[in-house]
């Protein structure tokens, strides 16, 4: 069922269920006061011919006893006057004796025929006097009033309901040209929706779509250059092998041991080509990191030192003692991040200069990892495209991807990685990460309540 269907039968069901009950309501007030005002103007006539009958002089008495006396009569109201002992003085009627024959005091019901009466009885000074009306005449004088009553009342309520109709259907126009604007868009077209003459109940609505198209627009742009590029990264090393292999088929014995070697390698860099790219691929994307295992600093340094592309570990200088905390995030993630950074700062600085690792508490919210080498000073320029995509200064070897997976890890945990050149030359990458204390003597993992940054 469609909203304006739905809105339409609420209001309207509700609309005629209150304005039936108001009419119902009316219609029973109205008919008691009907019935109520005809009570009074038949007692009333009694009390009347009682006033005119106690002042008529003593000879109309006299010849009263003799002869009843005769009252014009009045369509649909009988009247009979009976004297002290009984006889009938006065009357309207000379066939409703039956009706008009004294009873008890007051209002009551009385039938002839098919013909039903109101009948009141009065006594005043001796003389007992009896109205009586028709109750058909009645009934067709009530029923002329409740239509002159209800007539309004239906006119009203059509005229609600037919303003009802209309101002769903306006009120909901907004969202019939939404709906058009989205099926007139081509799906290669992300533009925003214009919000322009929307009302302010439906504005936050298209906002928020908007941000949703903003978000989608990039993720094809992102998913369109990762596909460029890495088709470009891949057909390189594809080429070398290619290419060493078929060195090897047509050459001797040692030149075909080297073109082997060659093409190894670039074996082994389209293979850490294709995983940075998956790591990459997994981070900017949805896919949750839960290893359910502790996180600590001193473990993700030696983790991320022992998968370092590095034949001599003394390069790598260590702090003498590892700050006590648990990072708030997935252990492989953060051994990948400081792994990647390590591995930039060994294959790009000095030639078999040191590196030096450190890690540092700040503000007793998160540890930050120092990562500096040794070499030529950085532009800013330079600097700024560290993170960039398949991005690689000169000459330099590697996928151009770590420093990039870096950013991303940071990005997604609420980290943050910064880049400097300081003055005496090289590289200092500093990466903040999220952490809790350990307190002395607790584990690790009843230290990192909720894992924070893996519900992701």
């Amino acid at each position: 069922m469609s909203l304006r269907t739905r809105l339409l039968l609420t209001l309207g069901i509700t609309l005629a269920l209150l304005w039936g009950l108001a009419a119902a309501w009316l219609m029973r007030d109205l008919e008691e006061k009907f019935v109520e005002t005809l009570d009074q103007r038949l007692a009333q006539s009694a009390r009347m011919v009682a006033g005119l009958m106690l002042q008529l002089p003593p000879e109309v008495w006299e010849s009263a006893d003799q002869r009843a006396l005769s009252i014009p009569p009045i369509e649909g109201l009988a009247c009979q006057v009976h004297s002290p002992r009984g006889e009938i003085m006065a009357r309207t009627h000379t066939d409703m004796e039956n009706i008009l024959t004294p009873g008890e005091r007051g209002h009551a019901y009385r039938r002839e025929g098919d013909m039903t009466w109101r009948v009141f009885t009065y006594e005043r000074g001796g003389l007992t006097i009896t109205t009586a009306d028709r109750m058909d005449e009645r009934d067709m004088l009530l029923a002329e009033v409740i239509k002159v009553a209800v007539v309004p009342f239906v006119v009203a309520l059509i005229g609600s309901l037919a303003a009802l109709w209309l101002g769903v259907v306006r009120g909901l126009a907004p969202l019939t040209r939404l709906r058009e604007s989205l099926a007139r868009h081509h799906p290669d077209a992300l533009a925003p929706v214009s919000t322009y003459g929307v009302p302010q109940e439906i504005r936050p609505l298209i906002e928020t779509l908007n941000a949703l198209l903003v978000r989608v627009q990039q993720a094809i742009v992102r998913e369109q250059r990762f596909t460029n590029n890495a088709a470009h990264e891949l057909r390189t090393p594809l080429t070398a092998i290619k290419t060493h292999l078929q060195v090897a088929r047509r050459v001797g014995e040692e030149p075909a041991r080297e073109a082997l070697a060659h093409a190894e390698e670039g074996v082994e860099r389209l293979t850490r080509t294709l995983e940075q790219l998956l790591t990459l691929a997994r981070v900017e994307g949805r896919v949750e990191f839960d290893d359910g295992t502790s996180c600590g600093v001193e473990e993700v340094a030696e983790l991320a030192i022992a998968d370092a592309e590095c034949r001599d570990p003394a390069r790598i200088q260590l702090p003498a003692a590892w700050p006590q905390a648990t990072l708030a995030m997935p252990q492989a993630l953060a051994v990948t991040a400081l792994r990647n950074l390590l591995d930039n700062a060994l294959r790009h600085g000095a030639p078999g200069g040191p590196v030096t690792l450190d890690a540092r508490w700040v503000e007793n919210k998160a540890i930050e990892f120092r990562v500096q080498n040794q070499g030529p000073k950085l532009d800013d320029a330079t600097l700024v495209q560290l993170t960039q995509r398949f991005w690689r200064s000169g000459k330099q070897q590697g996928s151009g991807l770590g420093l990039a997976i870096v950013a991303a890890i940071a990005e997604r945990f609420g980290a943050t990685v910064k880049f400097s050149s300081p003055a005496g030359g090289g590289l200092q990458a500093r990466l903040l990460l999220p952490a809790v204390i350990v307190p002395p003597g607790t584990d690790d993992d009843a230290a990192l309540p909720g894992r924070p940054g893996n519900n992701l």
